[in-house]
């Protein structure tokens, strides 16, 4: 029987580097993204893709980096062999893409590569071509520029198995293309062209000032992402975030445009993931995704890149302060999405007092209704316009926007014409016609409220007559534990009663009538994998945002003109009034092109 029991041997190279190579090498992409990582390692500012039959039948990437020392080729073939660290304090401080050094040789053992190189303190290139596992590794010189190229042919020749798993010429290369599309965003410094086929399909020059990566994210991201997007630009001394998101009237059905670079390398996390959800939680349509591009710059000693050969995923040490930084600066440039907005050319240099106290904070709540507008009303929309500008009256009246410019500045959404069925209000601004949705922007304006009043308040709690006992794991018990003071600060009292059992004899006033047992678990949940939680702030949130919209102006209502421009100057001044809190826009302009477009004017 003994006999029969495998003895414990050394893989063959080849066998070692073919397992490493599925883990790194899942498709031709995967090859794109590890060569080009090495050239951006190796300093190069241009990169040239060359790409053939979905990167199936060639992969070749030329950069003008340093180059490779010519007694070195062979040893970067081996694996880890890298230049890249040299001890357990570099692993601590990467700086680099690439660092485990199992690329080139994962990539040589399940393709035919040639590796060409021009050091640049050499006088000439070498190069050595890899064939097979019999092919000598010994450099021979070649004409070729400072810098290295190489070339990778008939990928995954010798592993038949996983090459039926590959796609269509045409989908592996749109994965090749999305690659090459994140590297470039990374790196505004580095000149890029793609071809596939002999064909140029991206030539990118490097983008040094603001105008210039502007221009390079608006071909790679469209054009209409630039038109929607917020900079951002916010440093906290530990970390700091910049780059750009859209506003939540922008949005996408899939999370497809989506980049975040963490010290230049892209990544996706989840708790980064989390926290940009929870920065648009109350603004973004249900169901719909942000788009962002996105760097935070953090010290390496504070993030872990080795967790896996792909190296798209990091570790953070300090979850909860990193969360907490993602989410208060987003929240914070989401809350500029009104219409007097810092980057509006609109409202710039506008005094406060040019505009009166908002209308609804001194009247919250409607006093009457009309079922539709009588002569009264009609004529006390002259009247009010006349009493805004006493200087006005008769024929002047047609021209008062004109003449307005002249005594005060236009607020951004104007002032009220009219209500058009009972939904919509119609203003006239300095730009043109201003369309507001009067539902969605009292919703808005309600939520704000609420939310602000629920904010300046301690989390009142109510105590429970019958406390309720909740059985959860011993993990989740001693979690509960180390974040009471979290949870009496939220309005629970908490307490351990055995080892896998928890008792609660005190919850926030407003989620009195909610499943208090599936709450404290999220939160568990939450404060185990992020270290943090949202949870009970959303659920009180989503019970803010249905009052809101049950306290807020229907459809049918019809407004004075003091009631519409008291909506318009509340708008004006209320944070993130440019959706509803369901996601939905509040306003639209039409400017006076537009309008002339419609009835072809100027033609």
């Amino acid at each position: 029987m003994e006999n029969n029991i495998p003895s414990i041997q050394l893989l063959p190279t080849l066998i070692a580097n073919q397992i490493a190579a599925g883990e790194v090498v899942e498709r031709p992409a995967s090859v794109v993204k590890e060569l080009l990582e090495n050239s951006l390692d190796a300093k190069a500012d241009y990169i040239e893709i060359e790409i053939e039959q979905g990167g199936i039948a060639l992969i070749r990437v030329r950069d003008n980096g340093f180059g490779i020392r010519n007694t070195e080729l062979s040893v970067a073939l081996n694996r880890h062999s890298t230049s890249k660290i040299r001890d357990l304090d570099d692993l601590e401080h990467i700086n680099s893409l690439g660092f485990r050094g199992e690329a080139l040789a994962s990539i040589a053992s399940i393709s035919r590569l040639i590796l060409s190189s021009h050091f640049h303190d050499e006088e000439r290139g070498y190069c050595i071509r890899l064939h097979n596992i019999n092919t000598s590794l010994t450099p021979e010189p070649v004409a070729h520029p400072i810098g290295t190229t190489v070339e990778i042919r008939d990928l995954f020749y010798n592993v038949p198995a996983r090459r039926k798993f590959l796609r269509t010429d045409k989908t592996e290369f749109n994965h090749i293309n999305e690659t090459v599309k994140r590297l470039s965003l990374s790196r505004f410094d580095v000149g890029f062209k793609l071809t596939h086929n002999r064909k140029s399909l991206m030539t990118l020059k490097a983008a040094l000032t603001e105008e210039e990566q502007l221009q390079r994210v608006t071909m790679l991201c469209g054009s209409e992402f630039i038109e929607h997007v917020l900079k951002i630009d916010r440093d906290s001394g530990e970390i700091k975030l910049s780059g750009w998101i859209t506003q939540p009237t922008y949005s996408r059905s899939q999370p497809d445009m989506q980049y975040f670079f963490v010290n230049g390398r892209i990544v996706r996390d989840k708790l980064i993931s989390h926290a940009i959800r929870q920065a648009y939680e109350d603004v973004l349509y249900s169901g719909r995704h942000p788009s962002y591009v996105l760097y935070l710059k953090i010290n390496p000693t504070e993030i872990d890149v080795n967790v896996h050969p792909n190296k798209n995923e990091v570790r953070f040490i300090q979850t909860g302060l990193v969360h907490g930084f993602l989410v208060a600066t987003l929240q914070d440039y989401l809350a500029t999405t009104s219409p007097i907005n810092p980057d509006d050319s609109q409202s710039q240099d506008l005094p406060s007092e040019a505009y009166p106290e908002p209308y609804f904070n001194k009247h919250p709540n409607f006093s009457s209704i009309h079922p539709s507008p009588s002569t009264s009303q009609i004529h006390e929309t002259t009247q009010f316009y006349q009493a805004l500008k006493p200087d006005l009256s008769g024929n002047e009246f047609d021209n008062k926007m004109e003449t307005t410019q002249d005594v005060e500045p236009i607020p951004p959404l104007g002032y009220a014409l009219a209500q058009l069925h009972g939904i919509y209000i119609l203003a006239e601004n300095a730009t043109g016609l201003v369309l507001v949705d009067m539902h969605a922007a009292h919703e808005r304006i309600t939520y704000e409220k609420l939310k602000t009043a629920w904010q300046l308040q301690e989390a009142n709690g109510q105590t429970l007559l019958i406390p309720i006992t909740m059985t959860v794991s011993e993990t989740e018990a001693e979690q509960a534990e180390q974040y009471l003071e979290l949870f009496e600060q939220l309005g629970f009292e908490i307490s351990r009663a055995g080892p896998e059992a928890l008792t609660v004899r005190q919850v926030p006033t407003l989620l009195i009538d909610s499943d208090i047992v599936k709450l404290v678990g999220d939160v568990l949940a939450d404060l185990s994998q992020f270290g943090t939680s949202s949870r009970l702030q959303e659920h009180e949130l989503e019970i803010l945002a249905t009052s809101a919209c049950h306290n807020s102006v229907r459809a049918n209502r019809h407004l004075t003109v003091s009631e519409m421009n008291g909506l318009l100057r509340d708008m004006e001044v209320t944070e993130r009034s440019n959706q509803c809190n369901h996601g939905r826009p509040t306003w639209v302009q039409l400017n006076l092109k537009e309008l002339d477009n419609l009835f072809l004017r100027g033609r």
